[in-house]
């Protein structure tokens, strides 16, 4: 007869691992002895081994006793279904690995893997990084508020970055960005957005200046986003609505002689 050590010893084990099966139920407690040992005989340490076997597959401790009752036919039942139970979670842990890589980029986080490829198609095309931060902190908002338009979003985005007038709007915004609000050549970079904007807008129509049909309180909160990183955009925007159009997220055309509330400016 062993006692609780040594049957741990045979069974490749520790003490406390065999108290845990004790409590769970997966393996029985013997009597105890005229000195108040539990002794444990042969059958006990096969019982035991099976249990680890079981645990160290990755079996969970509540389907071992279901497994250690099985006949060969439930058994191979039972097998099964945790092994496809496993497979899921090997699924899942590699969903796991893979968001974690995409972390270690940078843009990775909270972005879905199609719009860390535009990110970095910007950049490639030599767009300032100051701009492809605020397109970053502009899609993690939009994908995290309506989650299934990002790839109708990002096919139109795909489109229009491969037009060499879009890439020069996005560079001529850089240059605004090394400017202080004050500046005069802000001016100048107003009016060469201005201009973009109408032939583009003449071109292929104002659908295509901005199609995102983004609702107006998101797309504000999006545009204080935007000035809050890069302060030259508030006052590039200002400067463009004298011009006839308004809007960071979503560019549209206005009336530039009148306010907000719809007064008459005077020239």
């Amino acid at each position: 007869m062993l006692t609780i050590g040594e049957l741990a010893s045979y069974a490749g084990v520790t003490v406390r691992a065999v108290r845990h099966y004790h409590a769970k139920g997966l393996l029985p407690e013997p009597e105890r002895d005229r000195s108040g040992y539990r002794r444990y005989d042969a059958g006990a340490v096969v019982e035991l081994i099976k249990i680890r076997t079981l645990a160290g597959a990755g079996v969970p401790l509540a389907r071992v006793r279901e497994l250690l009752q099985a006949d060969e036919q439930e058994f191979a039942v039972v097998v099964t279904d945790i092994d496809q139970r496993l497979r899921a979670e090997i699924r899942e842990r590699q969903r796991h690995r893979e968001g974690i890589a995409r972390l270690a980029s940078g843009d990775g986080l909270a972005l879905p893997l199609d719009v860390v490829g535009f990110l970095d198609r910007l950049r490639a095309l030599g767009v300032d990084e100051r701009i492809v931060r605020v397109e970053r902190d502009g899609w993690i908002l939009l994908a995290a508020h309506s989650p299934e338009r990002v790839p109708e979003w990002m096919a139109r985005k795909r489109e229009q970055i491969a037009d060499p007038q879009l890439i020069n709007f996005y560079l001529t915004l850089g240059q605004a960005l090394d400017h202080t609000e004050d500046d005069p050549q802000l001016v100048e970079l107003a009016d060469e957005l201005a201009a973009y904007i109408i032939q583009l807008a003449d071109e292929q129509g104002e659908y295509y200046v901005d199609d995102a049909d983004i609702e107006p309180s998101f797309a504000k909160l999006m545009d204080t986003l935007a000035f809050d990183t890069a302060p030259p955009a508030r006052r590039l925007i200002h400067l463009l609505k004298k011009r006839g159009w308004t809007g960071w997220t979503k560019l549209e055309r206005v009336d530039p002689t009148r306010d907000a509330a719809g007064t008459r400016q005077e020239d």
